[in-house]
């Protein structure tokens, strides 16, 4: 498919259309070789409740965004490069279904689709763009992926000292090296990780110190070995749940006491080629 497409005006046509959707907020798509596979809408877990986000499926990136007019307006475009993919399926919850985890070093998140084929059909698509890339450029599937961000719902206490308990007055915050939600004085430090962002990040005390245990034992080793240089990609967002809520005033509610974290009630369009 791949092959009859590029070059094509009906792809470069495809492409001009998703550019244009997203706007002067979004960057430009089109390159060599780039052929847009299928679209569809998929439930996203986001950080206060799911939501709907538009997914695109090109030959080598996987570009997602939000729906302000669906198939004329998107906004908060995401890219990622699908060499960094790793995919789980992941079980069925009583909330949502058809789920799956799409991991990769800076960004991990749950998402669902509407029927057991269309998740086939994503699964399938994106698995071989992954396999025909690797195999392209040599490289191995990536085995460090970012955590999940656990959704603020999912507790009501946080997840370290299992304490303190969350108000208006007490905030949720997030590891981002664990994706627990957890409290200020549970969540002081920040520590550096390139692969997630320039700028130091907050993690909580326990990550905070396997994070220093695991930067001593790399000084160590860094006495004996070369410097090597970080081959880390770029171009998208380091948080998992950071793309979700920043224009919500969503209140938090209590999640059901025999409920998993991933809830959906929102009908979904089939992914299509």
């Amino acid at each position: 498919m791949v092959d009859h497409l590029v070059n094509t005006e009906i792809n470069s046509q495809r492409i001009a259309s998703v550019e244009n959707c997203f706007g002067a907020s979004g960057q430009p798509l089109a390159v060599p070789g780039r052929v847009l596979l299928g679209e569809g809408i998929l439930t996203k877990e986001c950080r206060k409740k799911p939501k709907p986000r538009v997914f695109f499926l090109f030959n080598d990136i996987l570009v997602y965004g939000s729906i302000v007019i669906n198939k004329r307006k998107y906004n908060s475009q995401h890219i990622i490069p699908l060499e960094d993919v790793t995919l789980e399926t992941l079980p069925d919850t009583l909330q949502m279904k058809n789920r799956w985890m799409i991991k990769t070093s800076k960004k991990s998140f749950v998402v669902s689709a509407a029927s057991l084929t269309e998740r086939k059909e994503w699964l399938s698509h994106l698995e071989e763009c992954i396999r025909h890339l690797l195999t392209k450029t040599g490289r191995q599937p990536s085995t460090e992926h970012a955590a999940p961000w656990i959704p603020d719902k999912a507790t009501d206490i946080c997840m370290r000292c299992t304490q303190t308990k969350f108000s208006t007055l007490t905030r949720r915050h997030h590891c981002r090296k664990c994706g627990f939600v957890v409290c200020g004085d549970c969540s002081r430090q920040r520590f550096l990780m390139p692969r997630l962002s320039p700028k130091p990040l907050r993690v909580c005390s326990l990550c905070y110190r396997q994070l220093i245990a695991e930067k001593k034992k790399e000084a160590e080793v860094d006495l004996r070995q070369p410097e090597q240089i970080d081959s880390s990609m770029t171009g998208y967002e380091p948080s998992s749940g950071d793309d979700s809520d920043k224009s919500d005033d969503d209140k938090v509610e209590r999640w059901p006491g025999d409920a998993e974290f991933y809830a959906s009630e929102v009908p979904w369009s089939s992914f299509h080629s």
